[in-house]
């Protein structure tokens, strides 16, 4: 019944859609006041973070990275075109574009029935990965039957998920766009339909952040203000997770089910003065994930997930409560350590049986 579910892991990070040096952040944290003092000096970096900066700040490794992503962008697509879905479940973040002050949901099923946008008419940080207009505009079709039958499915299991036809405010999140703009990377046309389903990855500084990677004085400055209450718990997400590929084993249509984000993030990592990732953390969670080991994941608390930096993993788990449903572990899974790009990226394909 499982032989109409693949399942994805992917990342959205934005930088891999601008050309340049993807260890910008490093100089940034560098010159900030608010780094703690021992970090200032490169002998007092991780051994590993030191050779990736090398002797050209980090350029030879952002190449190396940044053609790492895009064979993994481009393995997923594969994986993706051979099984040929009728739609894809994506999960990802909101970071304060749909998910407001008016109103925060811990999860919310996007049944739209099409989503248009242009990602460079209002982007600053530089040019394009794809050399495109500034004008360019991207159609994906939604799947509005499936949106429905997910968010039915859920809330009869007693998931108390919220659900939408259109957006609130900005329009589709990065984390949406930036996975299809990526698994589209060499602009064959992205033919599969969506169901955005959106997590409150950021929980206690939604608000705060706005959206904004905090730098390390910002990550200061956080520390005063008022918290939002928190996001979802991990084993949550992971039940949520459970519950989708339920929703889909049995059904119609053969369904994607991906997971979007990087793993752990420098800039949420504070005990690492917000300049470098939870690399070993992220290791332990890709060793778990390549061997099946779910409970590692499904026994995770918020407040660990919140030290390590893993606020955007909740997409994962969500993926991973879906897998452990489905009893699949990967058959191709990647790892990619980077201690000066804010965070290390995971790929992964878990293929449906063959009989």
């Amino acid at each position: 019944m499982d032989k109409n579910l693949l399942g994805l892991g992917i990342t959205h990070y934005p930088g891999l859609s601008i050309q340049g040096n993807l260890s910008r952040r490093i100089k940034i944290c560098t010159s900030d006041p608010a780094l703690p003092e021992h970090l200032r000096s490169i002998d007092n970096w991780p051994e590993p973070m030191q050779r990736q900066w090398g002797t050209d700040d980090g350029k030879s490794h952002s190449d190396e990275h940044r053609q790492a992503m895009i064979d993994g962008f481009r393995m997923a697509r594969r994986a993706l075109d051979e099984f040929h879905p009728d739609f894809c479940v994506i999960w990802g973040d909101d970071q304060f574009e749909n998910y407001r002050e008016d109103c925060v949901p811990a999860f919310s099923v996007l049944a739209y029935d099409a989503a248009e946008f242009q990602p460079w008419l209002h982007n600053q940080r530089g040019v394009n990965s794809w050399n495109e207009p500034k004008d360019k505009s991207f159609t994906i079709r939604g799947h509005r039957s499936g949106g429905k039958h997910l968010a039915s499915s859920l809330l009869n299991e007693g998931f108390d998920i919220a659900y939408s036809y259109k957006p609130l405010h900005i329009g589709l999140g990065h984390a949406f766009v930036n996975s299809v703009l990526y698994l589209d990377w060499d602009r064959r046309g992205f033919p599969y339909p969506l169901v955005p389903f959106t997590v409150n990855a950021y929980g206690r500084h939604l608000t705060g952040t706005q959206g904004i990677p905090p730098t390390p004085s910002k990550g200061r400055g956080l520390l005063e203000l008022e918290e939002d209450p928190p996001g979802p718990q991990p084993w949550r997400c992971f039940q949520i997770g459970a519950a989708t590929a339920r929703a889909f084993a049995g059904s119609q249509w053969k369904v994607a089910l991906i997971a979007s984000s990087s793993w752990s993030h420098s800039f949420l990592t504070a005990k690492h003065g917000r300049m470098y990732p939870d690399v070993e953390s992220d290791k332990r969670y890709f060793e778990a994930l390549r061997a099946g080991e779910w409970e590692t994941w499904r026994d995770t608390t918020l407040t660990q997930a919140e030290d390590r930096g893993h606020h955007e993993l909740l997409n994962w788990f969500c993926l991973a409560g879906a897998m452990a449903e489905l009893k699949r572990k990967p058959d191709k899974a990647v790892f990619l350590e980077s201690w000066i790009t804010n965070s290390d990226k995971v790929f992964a394909v878990f293929s449906p049986p063959l009989r």
